[in-house]
């Protein structure tokens, strides 16, 4: 039994928070600076992780190792197992050409690339965000976009960048619905709470795409256009959110947002540039095999039983999660989930209590991964595609994300390594010091915890708990730090090594997880800086009537 250890170094919070934090800062170091692939880097902070917790939070070896085991199976089941069926539906569309299909329609909406990062990246990878989460969004759009004519680099930055305000509400509200459990809040005054953070990100995310698309020209020539998406996408989020149900938010802002773009493409179509300038030249260019299958030919006319086909695989994924998100249905399906203990990991948490890490939970049926698997059955009959050529679409899927796959399962066995060990608990209890400040660190600690495990879902359960205490130390509003929690770490979410890692898989750019990263962060910490500004904000008299 391991009892977790909040000061180790000299008996101080400070000093024990700078040896914590070295896994991290080792991590991105190796990303941004070193430009080391993101499989390594990951690798090595892992060992990093490992080092402090035996030497120095004096964990044993035994337990420290099997940490990272637990945390290495929960980055495949059930996080890559969402992702590889994702882009294994997306590899047989391509293998029929119905993505091309696909991209040739929303090309008729406007030939301009600017309004086509807004429409893909943003409103269509958010409602795939509604729907899977996980990385799905990212893996899929950054392709769409390539398929459209941007270069593999800025397709990824642009994925990576949209992939912000609907995070709160993914895989049909997960991490709000996470965030209830571990705080003991309503979900519902939660996401209410997130529904007036996240709709004001909103509005600024798709004038910030049109600025990476295409400069100050792109932001000059589209920001109506991009200001009213993001507007219909904050409104509807609010409205849904806080008036009508937390888990469709980002399915109906999604959908509102994509039709308030059609709309002004059809009553006014803008002048379409030349291609936006691209940043990184010929080293921008993906890996051969990729470019010949993202190969682009001659438009030729698709019939309408095409088109209807081209869209049927993602008709059926929005048809396989509604339905299974239907109460009768669900409980069905969760009838399979088993809860079991990780083997051998007995750790106590820092106030004597059993720590709920090593309890491992296996949804069979529930879990967003086996929904998409089920989707893309279903797209093999709509498609009529045969089982052998499915088959080879799901290896090729395999081999693109094969070093993603490792990537993912060191950085979550990093994670767990983390909390296991105390590392993380370390950090957030000495922000939370910061009394009545903390307020304004809230977001920072939400964005810590997405950025290290690629998932917001993760991140509230690693700091929910602690933004209430915080919050119940500095007179602050628990809600409002829960929530803030969430919102922050929305815009962890694009520097997460795990995102990373799968954005660079999908657009033929393994390797350059530096690259894509150098070129996001600073939109990172540049949100981020916005939230802080917005939570502290919340809770003085100036906006405290923001808090329900």
């Amino acid at each position: 039994m391991y009892r977790q250890v909040l000061d180790p170094v000299a008996d101080s919070l400070g000093w024990s928070s700078l040896v914590a934090a070295l896994p991290l800062a080792v991590l991105f170091v190796l990303l941004g600076g070193v430009r080391m692939r993101a499989w390594l880097a990951s690798l090595i902070a892992l060992a990093v992780s490992l080092t402090v917790a035996i030497w120095t939070y004096g964990m044993p070896a035994d337990q420290a190792f099997l940490a990272g085991s637990e945390g290495a199976a929960f980055g495949f089941f059930p996080i890559l197992w969402i992702v590889i069926n994702a882009l294994w539906v997306y590899n047989m569309t391509v293998a029929t050409g119905h993505f091309d299909v696909l991209r040739r329609t929303f090309a008729q909406v406007s030939d301009d690339q600017r309004l086509q990062a807004i429409l893909i990246a943003f409103s269509f990878g958010a409602l795939l965000e509604a729907l899977a989460g996980f990385g799905t969004p990212v893996a899929v759009t950054s392709v769409m976009l390539i398929a459209l004519g941007f270069q593999p680099l800025k397709a990824a930055v642009l994925a990576l960048t949209a992939n912000t305000a609907p995070v709160a509400f993914g895989a049909m509200a997960t991490p709000i619905l996470t965030l209830g459990k571990v705080t003991g809040e309503s979900s519902d005054t939660l996401g209410a709470m997130v529904g007036r953070q996240t709709p004001i990100l909103a509005v600024f995310v798709p004038l910030i795409l049109v600025l990476i698309a295409d400069g100050r020209r792109g932001l000059r020539e589209t920001w109506p256009t991009a200001l009213l998406c993001g507007a219909a996408f904050g409104v509807a989020q609010y409205v849904t959110a806080n008036f009508i149900s937390v888990p469709l938010a980002d399915v109906v802002a999604s959908l509102v947002s994509a039709a308030a773009v059609v709309l002004v493409v059809r009553l006014r179509r803008p002048h379409a540039p030349a291609r936006p300038v691209i940043a990184g030249g010929a080293a921008d260019e993906p890996a051969p095999e990729f470019a010949a299958r993202a190969g682009r030919a001659e438009d030729p006319a698709d019939s309408r039983a095409d088109v209807v086909r081209a869209y049927a695989p993602y008709a059926i994924i929005i048809a396989v999660f509604v339905v299974c998100q239907i109460d009768q249905v669900k409980d069905w399906l969760n009838g399979a989930t088993q809860t079991v203990g990780w083997p051998g990991l007995h750790i106590t948490a820092a106030s004597g209590k059993p720590s709920t890490l090593p309890t491992f939970t296996l949804n069979y049926f529930t879990t967003p991964g086996t929904q998409m698997l089920v989707a893309g059955l279903l797209t093999m009959i709509a498609l009529r595609v045969g089982a052998g050529r499915a088959l080879r679409a799901y290896g090729t899927t395999l081999v693109q994300l094969r070093w993603a796959i490792v990537t993912v399962m060191a950085v979550l066995a990093l994670a767990f390594v983390m909390n296991a060990s105390g590392q993380t608990v370390t950090l957030g209890t000495w922000m939370a010091g910061a009394g009545g400040a903390f307020a304004v660190l809230s977001p920072v600690l939400g964005w810590l915890g997405t950025a290290v495990t690629g998932s917001d879902t993760s991140s509230n359960s690693l700091f929910g708990a602690l933004q209430i205490t915080a919050a119940d130390k500095a007179d602050l509003s628990p809600v409002l730090m829960a929530a803030t929690n969430s919102s922050g770490g929305v815009l962890g979410k694009m520097v997460s090594p795990q995102n990373l890692a799968i954005a660079a898989a999908a657009v033929g750019l393994d390797g350059r997880e530096g690259d894509i990263f150098r070129r996001v962060v600073l939109w990172s910490l540049l949100f981020l800086a916005g939230m802080c500004v917005l939570s502290g904000l919340q809770s003085t008299g100036v906006l405290s009537w923001m808090v329900p």
